[in-house]
């Protein structure tokens, strides 16, 4: 899976999904500043959906998010939809190759309008703890909506894991709520890169 630089030892796969992520996923720009969900501004984008929905760096995001989270007592993953679906589904998978069942769960951004009008989808009657996925956490805003509709259909959330968090307040939000945050890199590890270029 890593890729091997001649001479030199092969990237572990968190090596080679940052490697994915820096060159797909991050952009950094001065003048004029990328505007945010927020809409706040920031000279810093990260686009994990590039990385998430390209195979190798699906397969790599599944493999490191459940290297992250395997130790923690869950039955489900999932948030809200779309940017955590990916992630849920490949680390849902990479857990079932481990011999572990996690069950992806998609967190919807409005109840359905028809039928249960539910806003989870998934195999909820077998999960009662999750852990809140998102791909990147700024102010924390999408990730404790996905935590209040998880937790308001019945479920218990145990922990949130993030690919980025990018030290922007959002961790300490969500842990003012009591759930503690785990991330698969922060915003200093891109910076580390982009200056040392």
């Amino acid at each position: 899976m890593a890729k091997k630089i001649q001479g030199e030892q092969p990237l572990t796969n968190k090596e080679r999904l940052f490697e994915i992520l820096y060159q797909k996923s991050f952009m950094y720009r001065d003048n004029p500043p990328f505007t945010l969900v927020s809409g706040k501004q920031s000279p810093y984008y990260f686009d994990c959906k590039a990385t998430t929905l390209y195979p190798e760096g699906c397969i790599l995001t599944g493999k490191c998010m459940y290297a992250l989270i395997q130790d923690i007592p869950a039955d489900a993953i999932g948030g809200l939809t779309l940017g955590a679906d990916p992630i849920s589904l490949s680390t849902a998978m990479e857990a079932y190759v481990q011999g572990r069942i996690l069950y992806p769960l998609i967190v919807r951004k409005e109840p359905k309008k028809h039928g249960t009008q539910k806003w989870i989808e998934g195999n909820t009657a077998e999960v009662k703890n999750v852990i809140a996925i998102d791909d990147v956490i700024t102010t924390g805003g999408s990730t404790i909506t996905a935590i209040e509709r998880l937790t308001e259909s019945g479920l218990h959330v145990v922990a949130a894991a993030v690919i980025i968090d990018r030290e922007e307040g959002g961790r300490e939000a969500i842990e003012e709520k009591g759930i503690t945050v785990y991330s698969i890199f922060t915003r200093s590890d891109f910076d580390k890169k982009r200056v040392s270029h």
